[in-house]
């Protein structure tokens, strides 16, 4: 058991001691620093969502709606017309894992839900962890 964590030590060390003599040429820094920042001024990213409704019902979806926030204050939930149907949706995920948690949390409560991808997800509405 020692010397495994010995081999570890070292390599972790050696990688180290070998990354600090890396000379990074000058067009791959400024390359590196454009892609940062086009990144840092991204407002929206994919990512998945749980669509809980999906009716032609306005006052259906308003009440399922009012119910989710009710129950659910920390987790954001929107609906989009896509006529003729009104969808309503949790949740912003980043990775498909987080959402089939919360998924599988609220398949006790609504029937027939599913993960819908969503390419437009603002990068403050995402959710942690549920």
């Amino acid at each position: 058991m020692s010397r495994i964590l010995l081999v570890c030590l070292l390599a972790t060390t050696w990688q180290v001691a070998t990354a600090q003599n890396v000379k990074e040429e000058p067009l791959i820094k400024e390359m590196m620093q454009q892609f940062e920042a086009s990144n840092r001024n991204r407002a929206t990213v994919s990512g998945w969502r749980i669509q809980l409704l999906a009716t032609t019902d306005r006052q259906k979806l308003d009440n399922v709606r009012q119910t989710f926030q009710y129950r659910y204050p920390n987790i954001p939930v929107d609906w989009i017309h896509d006529p003729p149907y009104y969808k309503l949706r949790a949740g912003a995920f980043f990775t498909k894992l987080d959402a089939m948690r919360l998924k599988h949390i609220l398949e006790k409560e609504y029937s027939g839900i599913y993960l819908v991808k969503d390419e437009k997800i603002k990068t403050v509405e995402l959710v942690q962890s549920y």
